[in-house]
């Protein structure tokens, strides 16, 4: 397939998945459900930190999780404190329990507190042409107060070759704003020429046979390989190509044909 040719048939797929409907099975659904800015990026971030695993488990998860924090993400975490630990006590999702969950909380109040909240601890500058240096700035911030070292490890590093796919993700979530009603495009202080696409086993296995990825390993390398051939296609949002080659993997089976 041509490189145009490529470009057609993405641009395609990105049509067909970038759309409302597209919203009623993924996690993206529960910040869909809050209006104020704070309320959307907590629980978006809450909801990309769990995704991984089986889709329906995690909204589930997710509706439990927000259950337990009132329904209301941004003032459960301005008033958290010790006395608010028996509310997610017995939360579990995967490897993530109520130990790292309530270190979450704490830090996110730091952030709001200290850094100007979610949006402004990424710090992307005008001359970054991914989100390396953003999300090191974040896991930086993120991890500043004390916690116990387990918690670490749902916060994927870049600079340790992850691929970082759920904060990558999240970012897609708060960054890109093309009108279609699955993106929130709140956070205008960020580029969605900078958003690295969030690279997992799906989306991995698409772009090779499609001929965008080289590498074997999903870490960043690849995902940095991505990006670069997804700019080719569209400088300004490369990003879009998400919904593509998620669609193509998860919904289509593309990668098996």
């Amino acid at each position: 397939m041509k490189l145009e040719e490529l470009k057609d048939f993405l641009d395609e797929k990105v049509i067909l998945y970038n759309r409302l409907d597209f919203i009623e099975t993924d996690p993206i659904q529960i910040p869909h459900r809050f209006q104020s800015k704070e309320d959307i990026e907590i629980s978006g971030f809450l909801a990309a930190t769990m995704a991984w695993g089986n889709r329906k488990m995690i909204i589930n998860k997710l509706n439990d999780l927000m259950d337990r924090m009132g329904n209301s993400p941004y003032d459960f975490v301005m008033s958290y404190s010790e006395g608010n630990f028996p509310k997610i006590e017995t939360f579990k999702h995967r490897t993530l329990n109520s130990i790292d969950l309530d270190f979450y909380m704490k830090s996110l109040r730091n952030l709001y507190e200290n850094h100007g909240g979610l949006e402004s601890a990424f710090q992307f500058k005008k001359t970054d042409t991914d989100s390396f240096h953003a999300i090191e700035n974040f896991r930086q911030k993120f991890l500043e107060i004390p916690h116990q070292k387990r918690s670490e490890k749902h916060l994927s590093s870049p600079a340790n070759n992850s691929a970082a796919k759920r904060l990558n993700m999240y970012l897609r979530w708060m960054v890109r704003d093309d009108n279609q009603g699955v993106d929130f495009g709140i956070w205008k202080s960020i580029s969605s020429s900078q958003l690295v696409c969030p690279l997992d086993v799906h989306s991995g296995n698409v772009a090779r046979k499609l001929g965008l990825l080289t590498r074997k390993q999903n870490d960043w390398k690849a995902a940095s390989e991505l990006h670069l051939n997804l700019k080719k296609f569209d400088p300004d949002d490369p990003v879009k190509y998400d919904f593509a080659l998620f669609g193509l993997g998860v919904f289509e089976g593309f990668s098996k044909l």
